[in-house]
């Protein structure tokens, strides 16, 4: 009686992923920043990503650290705080963020000159943008 007991509630904890696999196969982990760009820095903010965020995520697609990447521009508003900018970045799987930041770092370091030109960016982008949110997501695949 007691291995019944253990049984029922080994298949109550898994029922929910065993139920959920059936709908969806499970795809790549996108990383995905939702910004608001502050009224009068649009024009800078776009330069700035195409002249610094373009190549370095070009190059780490060329390496193979991510498999893609998108921006996109938001032509409504729900209301004045709304975000105005969405960057995505496509990685394989869980597995892909391992050692991430080292991998990164180097490429960083590689197309921006380094960790204080990298600072000096990020501080000037600061005063153009809020990070809205920063969210990990999982692409999944209808059946």
């Amino acid at each position: 009686m007691k291995n019944l007991y253990w049984f029922v509630v080994l298949m109550l904890l898994l029922a929910p992923a065993v139920f959920a696999q059936e709908h969806y196969t499970e795809g790549p982990i996108w990383r995905v920043q939702l910004i608001r760009v502050k009224p009068t820095a649009m024009d800078a903010y776009l330069t700035s990503l195409r002249q610094s965020t373009k190549p370095l995520l070009d190059e780490e697609k060329k390496q193979g650290i991510i498999m893609d990447y998108k921006v996109f521009l938001k032509a409504t508003k729900a209301n004045p705080d709304d975000w105005d900018i969405a960057v995505a970045v496509e990685f394989k799987n869980h597995a892909a963020l391992d050692g991430l930041a080292a991998k990164g770092e180097a490429e960083r370091d590689k197309i921006l000159g380094g960790k204080s030109q990298a600072q000096q960016l990020g501080e000037k982008r600061t005063e153009m943008r809020e990070i809205i949110s920063s969210d990990l997501m999982e692409e999944i695949f209808l059946k």
